[in-house]
């Protein structure tokens, strides 16, 4: 995989002078946007809006002063529809990046993951809507595509929400699409970040829950690359999903520590043990680009044409972009690669 972090680096020039919202704007995801954001274009106006003081204190004190008359900091919640809406006036673009991740978490605390997966979605749409956004991009997971977990269903039920979006704001109004890709090698929560500190803490083992486990991998950078160039691309209502790599749960920890054993522990509740990006019964409206796939909508109302219509390759009905059957492995190599660029910065 040859220059790893200019993956997915297209123009976006839509993007220089304008004013760009991103919810949930103080996780990895957010402070990396951002950074690339500030290093790439000249948006007039980014805004981060969260609900944790602490954290956009700490950004504040981490960016450059020369960004400080660009950003924007809001207190909020994507529960709380009004000051969604007062957030996103003056905004032409939103990434949707607020969520609750947590696999145990979400089944523990359905409510909670319902109202700010679900109730938070539908309010973003209502309020880029009722506000005059041109773009909106949410971000999705691989746990959205046949959940077997409530951050999957409630994440499927978001990018559903998306899409529908479209038809609610009609032929000239805001136009919603989705981007779904998998694990963000280093992200908090994630297998990386456990591994490295049970290896800094002299551990003799690591633990795996299956030996034929498989995930996707992507980092940040390439995470953030990709949300960006899916806005130029963007007609309204797509499911862009990216190229990347696969790899086995029994390489990745090997490739972290050769000298480790592994500890087989058991597959957890509501985990899978291989993920699924596209599944077969969403290849009839899939498309294949040379870097991504494109689940387009099964119909759209708020246009006549569609340009993925002419000259996009249709994948096969019998398609399934899994990471057991994905033609893409992640080398050691690679991933040291990846993991070189959390040092650099990218999972802060």
């Amino acid at each position: 995989m040859s220059n790893m972090s200019e993956r997915f680096l297209k123009p976006s020039p839509d993007l220089d002078g304008a004013n760009i919202l991103i919810t949930g704007g103080t996780g990895s995801f957010g402070r990396a946007f951002i950074r690339y954001a500030l290093e790439r274009f000249r948006p007039k106006r980014l805004v981060v809006f969260s609900r944790d003081e602490l954290k956009q204190y700490e950004m504040q004190m981490n960016l450059p002063p020369e960004s400080r008359d660009i950003l924007r900091f809001f207190i909020g919640d994507v529960r709380d529809r009004d000051r969604l809406e007062m957030a996103m006036r003056g905004i032409d673009h939103v990434v949707h990046a607020a969520a609750l991740k947590h696999v145990p978490a979400a089944e523990y605390n359905p409510f909670e993951c319902i109202n700010t997966n679900v109730m938070g979605a539908e309010n973003v749409v209502q309020a880029a809507i009722r506000t005059g956004v041109r773009k909106v991009i949410g971000l999705s997971t691989d746990k959205a595509a046949n959940p077997v977990n409530l951050y999957g269903a409630s994440k499927l039920a978001a990018d559903k929400i998306f899409v529908a979006g479209n038809h609610l704001s009609g032929a000239d109004g805001t136009r919603f699409s989705v981007v779904r890709y998998g694990n963000v090698v280093g992200s908090r929560g994630s297998v990386v970040p456990l591994f490295q500190k049970l290896i800094a803490d002299g551990a003799n083992q690591l633990p795996i829950t299956d030996p034929r486990m498989t995930r996707f991998w992507i980092t940040l950078r390439q995470g953030v690359n990709f949300v960006l160039s899916s806005f130029a691309l963007m007609e309204g209502g797509e499911i862009f999903v990216p190229k990347i790599p696969s790899m086995k749960m029994t390489d990745l920890a090997t490739a972290m520590a050769p000298s480790l054993s592994h500890e087989i522990i058991g597959i957890r509740p509501g985990e899978k043990l291989h993920e699924v990006m596209i599944p077969t019964d969403d290849a009839r409206t899939t498309i294949e680009l040379d870097d991504r796939y494109v689940i387009t909508p099964a119909f759209m109302k708020w246009q006549a044409d569609s340009a993925w219509e002419n000259g996009a390759a249709k994948v096969t009905e019998d398609f399934q972009y899994g990471s057991d059957t994905n033609s893409e492995w992640l080398a050691p190599e690679e991933l040291h690669g990846m993991l070189d660029e959390i040092g650099d910065g990218d999972a802060r």
